[in-house]
């Protein structure tokens, strides 16, 4: 079998060589990732199927390469680890990682919270004074803090993400009050070295994974309270409908990491413009096949097909983060 025939992204091939290490090996790596690259692993493995040897040998061959011309004695492992992680994960899901590895970054008892479901978050902090909220939710992912806040009384959600627009830095002292809080409640504690957090970016992205009906309702509240705030946190979310924008070799990169399951979901109700640009970044007889397939499919919840947009886009901002594509670019500048 060719490389060319193995068809695996990045993520595939991680979660393959893992599964070739060994359970007891295997293991060891997943204890010193986050909950959310344990996650995008774990799916992983769990979705190649039948592997073959010829499979593992060629990855394995390329991950032995990549560790012969990146690694030896007397390289600063410091430098090669931000390198391993930045192309593993991109820059935005590598950050938080980095920190936790070489500056010891961000503490136990908030980064317990990542680990818990989305319900339990919710019912610790929502008797919390709203800065505390803010502050808490700021530290978490994106999609986690999303859903912790659509789980929140109405009256406090917009008030949240105002407060979490507005923050800008905080003092590392705050930070570590905040985690032994925490520890009283969950367990651990350690220093935390992070001192930027929340911002108009923040509360954009925690929108862009909420439900479309809340995303209307906060947005809403906020205008009606300060409507420059509401302005640039609008400017700043990007939605599905906003991949027209994005050039067609953009588009290429993000159908080559998207199953045409979850398209097929995704372009429901969606513009035919928008269709025409899926399509025409498509071989022919694909996009034939994927239109015949939409037009036969039954009806489908609002609900799943929004899920479907925001894992599309998720994986549209990876790229963007690791300057593979340009969201918004409108055939802008290009990449050379």
């Amino acid at each position: 079998m060719a490389e060319s025939d193995v068809k695996l992204n990045s993520t595939d091939k991680a979660a393959l060589i893992l599964l070739a290490v060994g359970q007891e090996r295997a293991a060891s790596v997943l204890k010193n990732m986050g909950p959310k690259e344990v996650q995008v692993i774990g799916t992983a493995m769990a979705g190649l199927g039948t592997i073959s040897t010829d499979m593992v040998d060629i990855v394995l061959e390329d991950f032995i390469i990549q560790i012969k011309d990146q690694t030896g004695l007397g390289l600063d492992s410091d430098n090669y680890i931000r390198s391993m992680l930045v192309d593993a994960l991109g820059e935005d899901k590598a950050g938080s990682v980095i920190d936790r590895i070489l500056l010891g970054g961000n503490s136990k008892g908030i980064e317990q919270l990542k680990w818990m479901d989305t319900r339990s978050i919710a019912d610790l902090v929502r008797v919390e004074h709203p800065q505390i909220v803010a502050t808490i939710l700021s530290l978490l992912d994106a999609d986690q803090s999303a859903a912790v806040l659509g789980l929140l009384a109405e009256n406090m959600r917009s008030d949240i993400l105002m407060r979490i627009a507005k923050m800008e830095t905080i003092q590392p002292a705050a930070i570590k009050e905040l985690d032994e809080m925490m520890e009283k409640q969950l367990s651990g504690s350690d220093s935390v070295k992070a001192s930027t957090v929340g911002g108009i970016d923040a509360a954009a992205n925690i929108l862009n994974y909420m439900e479309g009906n809340l995303t209307e309702e906060m947005m809403e509240t906020i205008n009606e309270n300060d409507e420059v705030l509401g302005q640039e946190i609008q400017d700043k979310m990007f939605v599905f409908a906003d991949l027209i924008n994005v050039d067609d070799r953009g588009i290429q990169s993000i159908l080559r990491e998207v199953s045409t399951d979850q398209l097929l979901l995704a372009l429901r109700g969606v513009t035919e413009e928008l269709k025409t640009k899926i399509f025409g970044n498509m071989s022919k007889r694909a996009a034939e096949m994927l239109a015949d397939d939409l037009e036969a499919a039954p009806p489908t919840k609002l609900s799943q097909v929004e899920e479907s947009q925001k894992d599309i886009l998720v994986i549209a901002k990876k790229l963007a983060d690791s300057g593979e594509i340009m969201l918004g670019s409108g055939g802008g500048d290009e990449l050379v």
